[in-house]
C-alpha cells in the first residue's frame, strides 16, 4: 500500500486512515477540518488501498452489491499499518469511512495500540460483525460511531440493516464500559464524507 502523509511530521498525535482514490480527492479538506475542530497539531497517515473489499474485510463474505466478494485480507492490511506505529511515545488513532470504518473498529480488537477509533458511517451490516463484537472485548477506550439518517433506507436489504446494527454496536460497547458515542448525520452514505470523517477523528482526539 502507498502511504501518504499530511500535517506535522513531529506531532505527538498520529491519525491512521485507510483510503481509496475517492477519499484522496477530499483528504486535504478533511485535514483542514480536523485542525479547525481541534486546534491540535497532528500527523495523518493515509494508506491507499488497491482492492477495497479484499484489503479491508476481516473475513471472507459473499458479495453484497455487485459481484465482488469480500476477501478477508484485513489481517495483512493491519500488519502494514502497524509497521508505522513504531514510536510508542505518540498517541495513535485509527479511523476511516464506510468499510474503512469497519476495518478501524475490527483493528481495535486486534491490538491495544490505538487510543481511539473513528468509525464514520462504518459498514456494520458486514455479515457476522456485530456478533463478533458481542463475543470479543475491544482494546481501545474511546470509540466514535456515526451514520447518515437516510442510510438505513437503502434499497439493498443487507445494507439496510446498518441502522439496527450500529445501534446494537453502540449498546455492546457501552455495556462493556467503553467511552462511546453514536452521532447521526443528515443524508445518505455518500454525503459529506470529509466532514463526517473529520468529526470522527476530532472527537477521539479530544476525548
Amino acid at each position: 500500500m502507498d502511504r501518504l502523509a499530511y500535517g506535522h511530521q513531529e506531532a505527538d498525535i498520529v491519525l491512521l486512515q485507510l483510503v481509496d482514490d475517492h477519499d484522496l480527492t477530499t483528504i486535504e479538506q478533511e485535514v483542514a477540518l480536523i485542525r479547525e475542530y481541534t486546534g491540535l497539531d497532528f500527523l495523518l497517515l493515509a494508506f491507499k488501498t488497491e482492492d477495497w473489499n479484499q484489503e479491508l474485510s476481516p473475513w471472507k463474505a459473499p458479495a453484497v452489491f455487485g459481484r465482488q466478494a469480500f476477501g478477508g485480507g484485513a489481517e495483512d492490511t493491519l500488519r502494514e499499518v502497524l509497521a508505522s506505529v513504531t514510536d510508542r511515545t505518540k498517541r495513535y488513532y485509527i479511523g476511516g469511512y464506510s468499510l474503512a470504518g469497519l476495518f478501524a473498529l475490527w483493528a481495535a480488537y486486534r491490538t491495544e495500540l490505538f487510543s481511539g477509533v473513528a468509525a464514520a458511517s462504518p459498514s456494520l451490516w458486514f455479515p457476522g460483525f456485530t456478533d463478533f463484537m458481542k463475543e470479543q472485548q475491544i482494546r481501545s477506550r474511546n470509540v466514535y460511531l456515526s451514520l447518515g439518517d437516510k442510510e438505513e433506507r437503502a434499497r439493498n436489504p443487507v445494507m439496510a440493516t446498518v441502522g439496527a446494527c450500529i445501534r446494537d454496536a453502540e449498546a455492546v460497547l457501552r455495556g462493556q464500559g467503553v467511552h462511546c458515542v453514536l452521532e447521526w448525520n443528515k443524508g445518505n452514505h455518500f454525503q459529506d464524507v470529509a466532514q463526517r470523517t473529520a468529526k470522527a477523528f476530532a472527537w477521539g482526539m479530544k476525548a
